[in-house]
């Protein structure tokens, strides 16, 4: 064929291709065979292998996925995309509608209730109808660029039709598939890999694989449901929220499909209890419904908050809780030697999983709510993802219910439990404890500290059975051959981890202070050392008077810092880690140099601000170069009192100190 008939060819396969992708993956009803639509695929590739030329960013050839990266580029939002407001209290709902109708009192309001999609939020921008970019929420005003990854997945056109805007910027949500997240963890259970704990992680840890063709095998899905940027725009852009999801349909992309539309409050209850009814049988995970104001020259009336738009809302359903018997308990030794008791439970379906295993917290939890062997207990996932116990059903108690004795002994290594003054857990002091040892590789490799992908229990287990690695600076002497040969690990999931491993050496020293597992340093106080300390060595040469001084670190865990850091053991494994090449540099610390409009002062927050959470307003008290302090003195500057303010703000009272609100506090900011 010659050059022009080959690229017509060529336009008239893939837009044939994007014909079926869509009533497929979009519409559900399949327009031609497996056989067929695998056949024009093949054509297709086979075209542009011969003609690379012919390839173009919105082929269907695309959805195989681009060359890996070394990293995401960052990917400025030219509108920040901001977070919502949520609520769990119908009341709660009630104060926001009259706070709107109080801004908007002339208005008629009428307002969408669609699903909250429980996955990643992410901004498309398309350019003469073809996909651009594609971005994640990242911090609101910036993100991470994984266009690569998002052309992966099939229910998105990477071309829109000839109507569509020249820049449209559309806003929506990555998800896993229930179905498709099921298969996958049969997947990786039978490649010996840790299974995912939820759609919403495994569809977020897909999005930050470097390896778009790795992406590509994730059953990933996507729904749209607002607008940014908007512009060269045939006609109008639809005024209001029903018609601007009518009007993505149009152009081919994927929304929510059924929504839901109301005027009043009891609109809203009632269709906030359909969502709930619906939303069991939807294939994506769903935590709850987001109400917003249909109109949208009223939202712009309305404003938004510095973190939040005041037109919308998400009310959240509670965690789902259910009943069955608790067969037995167990102990598990965590990585700090902590003996945890296990709840055995009959297997029950809770949100969307069976639930046959419940933490207990500790012996003296089982004993303030009377939990014995043998119960009918109600049991729920917090943040639908942790179970746990809540309480007895004392009315369904057997005679035979046996109450619960710790047994002092580590259930691993059968060493001794000891337990500190004034503390409720009973640990085990072995710290060659393989638990412990397990405990502290898996945490090492745990997202929130270094982050070391397929670093979980099943490869850990593996390595610390075989003595491969018995601490965290083995793991960075590891061959590649080494966990190869391991049982059941593939030869793909090998190099993954190696090179997880290597990536990990630019983490932020915070990450590593974290993951050391230090006893009492979560990441925020790992971060407030990391603040005070510009590197490694500087912190492990503070003494525990300079420790104390720090915000957030009390005696106790300046005790803990100070003791880890004089372990020779411990300083051994620092040296293990500075010659594997490991960051100790913060990237974080804040220069005793360093001004702002409230450096020097000290403030005081107390009860709940209009619109900043607790830990924003400390955000901005710190960045404006001011400290937050937990009690009131003579040395306190400010007072920021919110609704409900309590003994603090009688203390600041009575102490002449000056109190403030939220709106003079970011003034103070500079904001």
């Amino acid at each position: 064929m010659s050059a022009a008939e080959n690229k017509k060819r060529h336009a008239m396969l893939a837009e044939e291709i994007r014909r079926h992708d869509h009533a497929y993956y979009v519409l559900a009803e399949p327009s031609i065979s497996d056989p067929d639509y695998d056949r024009l695929y093949r054509e297709l590739l086979d075209l542009e292998e011969v003609h690379p030329e012919l390839q173009t960013a919105d082929s269907p050839s695309q959805r195989v996925g681009g060359k890996p990266v070394s990293e995401f580029p960052e990917h400025r939002h030219a509108q920040p995309m901001m977070s919502l407001d949520n609520t769990y209290s119908f009341n709660e709902l009630a104060e926001f509608l009259k706070r709107v109708e109080k801004r908007l009192p002339e208005a008629e309001l009428d307002w969408t209730i669609e699903p909250k999609i429980d996955g990643l939020a992410v901004s498309l921008r398309y350019e003469n109808g073809v996909l651009a970019v594609g971005a994640t929420r990242g911090d609101g005003a910036s993100g991470d660029d994984i266009t690569g990854n998002l052309k992966t997945i099939r229910s998105l056109p990477l071309r829109l039709p000839a109507k569509a805007p020249a820049v449209l910027k559309v806003r929506g949500e990555v998800f896993m598939s229930r179905a498709g997240f099921a298969k996958l963890n049969e997947k990786r259970k039978a490649e010996g890999e840790e299974p995912f704990a939820n759609p919403r992680n495994a569809a977020a840890g897909s999005l930050k694989m470097l390896d778009p063709k790795m992406v590509a095998e994730r059953p990933l899905g996507i729904i749209l449901y607002g607008l940014g940027e908007v512009d060269g725009v045939n006609g109008d852009v639809p005024p209001t929220q029903v018609e601007v999801l009518d009007w993505l349909e149009e152009l081919g992309l994927p929304t929510a499909g059924e929504i839901w539309t109301g005027q009043s409050h009891d609109d809203l209850v009632a269709a906030i209890g359909e969502l709930d009814l619906a939303r069991h049988e939807l294939d994506y995970e769903t935590d709850g419904a987001v109400i917003k104001l249909n109109n949208l020259s009223l939202r712009e009336q309305c404003g938004v908050t510095s973190k939040a738009p005041r037109w919308a809302i998400a009310y959240k359903y509670a965690a789902e809780q259910a009943e069955t018997v608790l067969k037995a308990i167990t102990v598990q030794v965590g990585r700090t030697g902590a003996l945890t008791p296990v709840a055995e439970l009959e297997p029950v379906l809770i949100a969307g999983s069976t639930v046959a295993r419940a933490t207990l917290h500790n012996e003296e939890e089982i004993q303030r709510k009377d939990i014995r062997v043998g119960d009918t207990v109600v049991i729920e996932k917090a943040g639908e993802i942790i179970p746990a116990v809540v309480e007895v059903v004392l009315g369904k108690r057997l005679k035979k219910a046996t109450a619960f004795v710790l047994n002092k002994e580590c259930p691993e290594c059968k060493s001794q439990a000891a337990k500190d003054e004034g503390d409720v857990v009973w640990r085990c002091p072995n710290p060659d404890c393989a638990a412990q040892v397990r405990g502290r590789l898996e945490h090492f490799c745990a997202r929130g500290a270094m982050d070391i992908e397929g670093g979980g229990e099943v490869l850990v287990r593996q390595l610390v059975g075989s003595g491969l690695a018995l601490n965290v600076g083995e793991l960075y002497k590891l061959a590649l051959a080494e966990v190869a040969g391991l049982e059941r690990m593939a030869e793909k999931s090998a190099q993954n981890f190696i090179d997880g491993l290597e990536a990990s050496k630019q983490r932020d020293l915070w990450r590593l202070i974290f993951g050391l597992g230090i006893l009492h340093v979560g990441a925020g106080v790992a971060k407030a050392l990391c603040r005070r300390y510009a590197t490694m060595d500087e912190l492990m040469d503070a003494s525990e008077e300079e420790l104390v001084a720090i915000d957030d670190v009390g005696e106790v865990i300046a005790k803990s810092v100070h003791f880890w850091f004089g372990d020779s053991q411990n300083r051994a494994l620092i040296e293990v880690l500075r010659k594997a090449g490991l960051n100790f540099e913060s990237s974080i610390v804040i220069s005793g140099e360093a001004l702002g409009p409230l450096a020097g002062k000290a403030l005081v927050l107390t009860g709940t601000l209009p619109n900043l959470k607790r830990h924003e307003a400390a955000a901005r008290i710190e960045a404006a170069g001011g400290k937050v302090i937990g009690s009131v003195s003579k040395k306190t500057d400010y007072v920021v009192a919110g609704e409900s303010a309590g003994s603090k703000l009688t203390k600041a009272e009575k102490l002449s100190v000056p109190v403030i609100d939220e709106s003079e506090l970011l003034r103070l900011c500079g904001e």
